[in-house]
C-alpha cells in the first residue's frame, strides 16, 4: 500500500514540524509509544512534556522512556491535558512545535476511561495559545467506543470554526473501511 496508514501520517506530520531541541507535547500518554518518539525528535537539548490521567500510563511511558534511554528528556503529569498551559513552564509558551493526541482509551487498560471533547478542546485552545508559529497539532480520533462519536463530532464542529487566519486544518482518513476506523485532524498553526 503506497497511502500512508493513520499512526505513519501522524509521525510524518510531526516530523515535519519537530526538530532537534524543540519542545513538545503528548497529550494523551498512553502507553509511551508516541512519547518515545517525540523524544527521539526532539534529541538531548529538547523537552517533551506527556500527560495523562490514569497511573497505567504514566507508569508505561515511564518505563518505556528509560528502556530506550530517554527518561531525561521527558516531564510526565499524571493530569488531565486541559491544565497544560499551567503546568508546561511559561519559559516555552511560544516555543511548542509540536502535540499529539491519541483520543479514546488507553490500549490495555479500562475502556471505561476516555478522553472528553471539553478537555480535549480546551487543550487544543490552549495550544494554539503557547504554540510556536508553524507548529502543528496532531489528533489521531478513534470513535468506535462509547462517546467516541460525540467526541468525534464535538471535535470536527470545533476544527471547523477554527478562522482560517489562524490556522490551518486537514482531515486524514480512509474512507471505505469499516467498524469505525480511526483518523486524523491536524491543526497547523499560522
Amino acid at each position: 500500500m503506497k497511502l500512508d496508514r493513520i499512526l505513519p501520517f501522524a509521525k510524518i506530520l510531526l516530523q515535519k514540524a519537530v526538530t532537534a531541541g524543540d519542545v513538545v507535547v503528548d497529550a494523551t500518554l498512553g502507553n509511551g509509544h508516541d512519547t518515545v518518539f517525540l523524544a527521539e525528535l526532539v534529541g538531548e537539548a529538547g523537552k517533551v512534556y506527556g500527560f495523562d490521567v490514569q497511573q497505567q500510563a504514566i507508569d508505561a511511558s515511564r518505563e518505556r522512556l528509560r528502556q530506550h534511554g530517554l527518561l531525561d528528556r521527558a516531564v510526565l503529569f499524571h493530569d488531565g491535558h486541559e491544565h497544560l498551559a499551567e503546568k508546561i513552564p511559561a519559559v516555552h509558551h511560544g516555543n511548542i512545535s509540536g502535540a499529539i493526541f491519541n483520543l479514546g482509551y488507553l490500549p490495555g487498560g479500562d475502556k471505561t476511561i476516555v478522553t472528553r471533547p471539553e478537555t480535549t478542546i480546551t487543550a487544543i485552545d490552549q495550544l494554539l495559545e503557547i504554540m510556536a508559529p508553524a507548529g502543528i497539532i496532531v489528533l489521531v480520533i478513534y470513535h468506535g467506543h462509547e462517546g467516541g462519536a460525540a467526541e468525534r463530532d464535538a471535535l470536527l464542529a470545533y476544527c471547523r470554526g477554527l478562522d482560517q487566519k489562524t490556522a490551518h486544518v486537514l482531515q486524514y482518513q480512509f474512507i471505505n473501511q469499516q467498524h469505525n476506523p480511526p483518523f486524523i485532524v491536524a491543526i497547523e498553526k499560522i
